[in-house]
Order: C-alpha cells, then structure tokens, then sequence
C-alpha cells in the first residue's frame, strides 16, 4: 500500500466500517432466516457480506482494495460482538481475497460490470470453499450443495457486484469521490459529455 495516498486509505477505512456494521445486522438477520429455513436460507443475502470489497475496489482501483477493505469490515463486525468471534476475520479474508483474485486477473485495470460481477462470484466461490471445509457444508447431499453454490453466485453477482457499483456511483455523483479514481474517470465523463454538447 506503499503508492496508495492518504485520502484514499480514509476513504476505504470508512467505507468498511460502515460496511462492517452493515455486515453484523445481516448475519443476525440471516441467523433468524436459517433458523426458519435452513442453511440455505442464508444464500440469497450472502453477497452482501462481499460488497465492500468491491465498492472499494472500483473506487480506489489499486492492489489490496479488496483484500484490506473486506477484512477491515470484517475486524469492525468482530469487534462489535459477531457470534462467530475472531474467526470472522479470517472469513472476511477469505471473502476478500475471492474479489482480489478477479481484480488480479485484470492486473487491477478493468473494472467495467461484468469485472465487478465476476468479483462478487469470486468470493461466492472462495467463501464457498470455505464453507465446505469449515462450516459443515461437507456434510450436505451433492444436489443441495449446487443448488446453494448457485444462488450464492446469483447473490454475489447482484448483492456485491451489482449493488456495488451503484452504490459507488451514487456516491461519485455527488462529489465526494473526486479524488478517488471513479470520481476522476466521472469527471472526465462529464467534460467529454459536456464538450459533445457544446460541438
């Protein structure tokens, strides 16, 4: 993080905490659902614990975005009482390093929607992996296994991915982004716009 500048780390650490506390009130929401329904009841909210590390990512565009605003938020869910304890830190690790592997693949140069979606079901992928080994999902009927990896994907893709970048760009729009890289590839947007305009 040694070329990341000072507003850009503020920036983040916000933007996971926030996200951190949002984190907490979804697994409680999601502990109430899996006990009506299952565990499968947790899936289609499951992406939500995903989208920090995009919005981060697609904002600020560097190395470790993902990574260190995911376990960052993660950290803050710990600290505020999370029933899983400590280990939700390593879970947000997990989590993060699913969207930070995307974001890798592009050598963190693209960040068009389907790069975005693709983060969200990296770390459906990764956080599933980690389920299978360490939650119990070992334990599950093959069928019902795909069934969760699937709408976890779904969640990740619409949740993380998509929510993500509106998200983002609500906040771009209005201004507090314009030292950020989207709030600098906004600006440039609008003179391009605004010079097609005058033409």
């Amino acid at each position: 993080m040694k070329s990341w500048k000072v507003k850009e780390i503020v920036i983040m650490s916000v933007i996971s905490i926030v996200f951190g506390i949002v984190y907490l009130v979804f697994t409680h929401f999601g502990n109430v659902l899996a006990g009506m329904f299952g565990p499968i009841a947790y899936e289609p909210i499951y992406g939500i614990w995903f989208i920090v590390s995009v919005i981060a990512a697609y904002i600020i565009r560097k190395p470790g975005a993902a990574l260190v605003s995911e376990t960052i938020a993660a950290l803050v869910e710990c600290l505020l009482g999370n029933p899983s304890g400590p280990m939700v830190i390593v879970i947000g690790i997990v989590q993060g390093l699913g969207a930070e592997a995307v974001f890798l693949a592009t050598r963190w140069k693209a960040y068009s929607l389907p790069v975005l979606l693709l983060a969200g079901m990296g770390s459906s992928v990764s956080s599933f992996i980690y389920d299978f080994f360490v939650s119990g999902y070992a334990a599950y009927s093959p069928g019902y296994l795909l069934i969760m990896l699937v709408i976890r994907l779904v969640s990740g893709a619409v949740l993380a991915g998509l929510l993500g970048k509106a998200v983002s760009d609500s906040l771009a729009y209005t201004g507090v982004l314009n030292g950020m890289a989207l709030g600098k590839e906004l600006k440039k947007k609008r003179k391009r716009v605004s010079n097609h305009a005058s033409l």
